[in-house]
């Protein structure tokens, strides 16, 4: 199969990768030329406008964007024009679900096909097999189906319904994703303030075996204190956020759902921009692990 892929990020360059050694054609894009050049070492078809893109790809066509959110409408008001009825665009960023109903229906009165896929796992799970959650119309998941496995960890793929449903099942994991850091953070914040002053890496190693939070986050927490020792001296206590967090609480009240856990570790991240704590370098500690945010103090 051979794609289009626009953004190279961290998100976007592992991606491509990834798609290279699964022997895909990759034509790939990104608005800076540094990182077009890096993808082309490793077997890319390098394109330094969406015209030479599209132009290297044949009818009917796939793209794949991996830019902000904030980006897509200005890459689509390019790439739209350029395209063919029956290509496809799929938008495997963290794009606001109303956004992606909007943009699918936009897009597909032009007969041109739209998928939005929420894409988790971070750069690692780009690179090594991600978790991908699709929406928009079943015949074009189907259509490329075999693309999703091949992005995706064993079974870390679904369809989740229609135009807008990926976006919104990921804008809710990332929630989730808010309230599970957050009682993490708590609870060793907890066991350092005590008097029986545990080992907090060997704590995350064994709640990592086989006790009911077992889990990925605490993993990275036990590679955090490797990293950087159980102080996190060199970690920030303010804690940054993307936006998903808040577009789930804004979500929730919409539809008259209370969400106490992830409404308080949203406010959490806020006041920690002025009360910073080692609850909060621990929940900065997660971000950089799993999804090398810049996390260090001074960053």
């Amino acid at each position: 199969m051979k794609i289009g892929y626009v953004g190279l990020g961290k998100m976007g360059f592992n991606m491509a990768e990834h798609l290279l050694e699964k022997d895909y054609e990759v034509v790939a894009h990104n608005r800076s030329k540094e990182p077009v050049d890096e993808i082309a070492k490793k077997g890319a078809m390098p394109a330094y406008s969406l015209k030479d893109l599209v132009s290297s790809l044949v009818a009917p066509r796939l793209i794949w964007l991996m830019v902000s959110h904030q980006a897509v409408d200005a890459v689509l008001d390019e790439l739209l024009p350029l395209l063919e009825k029956g290509d496809t665009v799929i938008d495997g960023g963290n794009s606001p679900f109303k956004d992606s109903v909007r943009r699918a229906k936009e897009i597909e009165e032009k007969g041109i096909n739209f998928l939005d896929a929420g894409t988790s796992g971070g750069p690692g799970g780009a690179r090594n097999g991600a978790c991908i959650m699709v929406g928009g119309r079943k015949e074009i998941f189907d259509k490329f189906k075999n693309l999703f496995r091949d992005l995706s960890a064993p079974d870390a793929y679904g369809y989740m319904g229609k135009a807008g449903a990926g976006h919104f099942v990921k804008m809710v994991h990332n929630g989730i994703e808010y309230g599970m850091m957050q009682a993490i953070a708590e609870g060793f914040a907890i066991m350092k303030k005590s008097d029986f002053n545990p080992d907090l890496k060997e704590v995350a190693r064994v709640y990592n075996h086989r006790s009911v939070i077992e889990s990925r986050l605490v993993g990275w927490l036990k590679s955090a204190f490797e990293q950087y020792g159980e102080e996190l001296n060199e970690i920030s206590g303010s804690v940054k956020h993307t936006g998903e967090g808040k577009w789930t609480v804004e979500t929730a009240k919409k539809l008259g759902i209370p969400v106490p856990i992830i409404e308080g570790a949203l406010k959490f991240r806020d006041d920690s921009q002025d009360d910073p704590s080692y609850t909060g370098q621990i929940v900065s500690a997660l971000r950089g692990q799993f999804g090398q945010h810049d996390v260090k103090k001074g960053e």
